[in-house]
Parts: C-alpha cells; sequence; structure tokens
C-alpha cells in the first residue's frame, strides 16, 4: 500500500466512525506532519469518487465530511427508529424560511413579512433545534436581537452553505420577497425549504403555540 493509499484509508476509517462532519482541517490534522490543505481537500475528493457509485456517498456540508445513505434507502433507515420525526407548524416553517432568505432579521422584519406578530415560543423551538441563533443587535430603538441561521440547518438540509438554497426567484417570479407587506411571500419560501427533517403539517398546530395563538397585527389608521 503506497503512503497516498493508506492516508485515504486513514480520512475514510475517521469518517466513518464519526457521528459528525468533519472540517477539513481536523482530518489533516490526524496525520504527523498535518496535511496541507489543498492535498487533504484532493484526497477527501478521491474518496468522493471512490464512494459515488455504493449507496453510502460522501458529502461535504457546513461543518465538514461526512458519509450519508442515498435518499433511496431512507424508508429502510426510518425502521431503526420507529418515533416520528417533530412535525412544526406553518408558522414555525414560516419564519425559518424568512430567516434563512432574509438573514439576519429582527422579530419586527419577520412580522412585517407575515403580518401577525411572532410568538417568543416559534422563536424558542427554532433555537432549540439549533436552526436559528442570534448574531447580534439590530442599531434601532431597543436594540432588537437579529437571527441568522446556523450551520446545524445547514448540515441537517445537507448544503454547504446558504447559497445553496433554492433560489427564491424560481419559485417567486413577482418577487414577493421584496415587498415587507406581503404574508405570502413567506409561505413561498417555505415551498422551497420542504425537506423529510423541515416537515410541516398543513393546519398542524404547534404543541408550543396552543395557549398562544397568534394575534393579528393592529395597523394604526
Amino acid at each position: 500500500m503506497d503512503e497516498l493509499t493508506h492516508v485515504k484509508s486513514v480520512l475514510e476509517a475517521a469518517l466513518l466512525a464519526s457521528g459528525e462532519a468533519l472540517p477539513t482541517e481536523l482530518l489533516g490534522q490526524l496525520f504527523e506532519p498535518p496535511l496541507e490543505g489543498d492535498l487533504t481537500r484532493r484526497l477527501l475528493e478521491d474518496l468522493r469518487a471512490d464512494w459515488s457509485q455504493r449507496l453510502i456517498r460522501l458529502e461535504q456540508v457546513a461543518s465538514g465530511w461526512r458519509f450519508q445513505a442515498k435518499p433511496e434507502l431512507q424508508g429502510y433507515l426510518d425502521r431503526l427508529t420507529p418515533e416520528k420525526p417533530p412535525r412544526y407548524s406553518r408558522a414555525v416553517m414560516e419564519t425559518l424560511a424568512i430567516i434563512a432568505y432574509r438573514q439576519p432579521v429582527t422579530r419586527g422584519d419577520i412580522e412585517a413579512i407575515r403580518g401577525v406578530s411572532v410568538s417568543s415560543n416559534v422563536v424558542k423551538t427554532l433555537e432549540d433545534r439549533q436552526w436559528i441563533e442570534s448574531v447580534g443587535h439590530k442599531e434601532s430603538p431597543g436594540r432588537p436581537a437579529l437571527y441568522a441561521t446556523t450551520r446545524r440547518f445547514l448540515d441537517d438540509l445537507g448544503l454547504r452553505s446558504i447559497a445553496e438554497l433554492p433560489p427564491l426567484a424560481d419559485l417567486d417570479p413577482g418577487h414577493l420577497l421584496e415587498q415587507p407587506d406581503a404574508p405570502t411571500k413567506a409561505a413561498e419560501a417555505e415551498q422551497s425549504l420542504a425537506s423529510p427533517l423541515l416537515g410541516v403539517a398543513d393546519g398542524a398546530p404547534d404543541p408550543l403555540e396552543l395557549d398562544q395563538p397568534e394575534a393579528p397585527r393592529q395597523t394604526l389608521h
């Protein structure tokens, strides 16, 4: 076995044994001296090609590299965990979509787009799921928190960056996203985030919101 083949085998073993994505830099540090970044990336791309015809593939996501099953196996793998994944309300999904496509945004920004107030429980649900986080404060009265999506959000969607989200223009020819008073924009953004990991049951109430229904925003005349 030549040296590069051995290095690839070590990288492969580390990724198979890990329960989470591993950054390129960390993988390079498995060796002494550490591998240069370009070499590590080239070997990882070689590994990706080696696995491309299998039902398990090597993918790069926001947090690094990981092995994952191809979608056609999902039905079988779901039997390993009989409990159903959580289902989120439309309010939660619309809020997540707005944050994903307009980040960083404040709760006020989200309310202006959705046309209704944003329950604290909606924000808490997304924070507990580690899909959003506060990244600072807006320099305006009250200095409201600014929210953005996290690496965990990208990892769960299998994306490397926000730039890989489906373009809203493909779903919204009228560019409603640019109109802060258009509540339908959030629903269209939600469609572009459709994923088994981001499921929403139409009309299903969010358990956290049962005692706190959203109230329409008041408009001053």
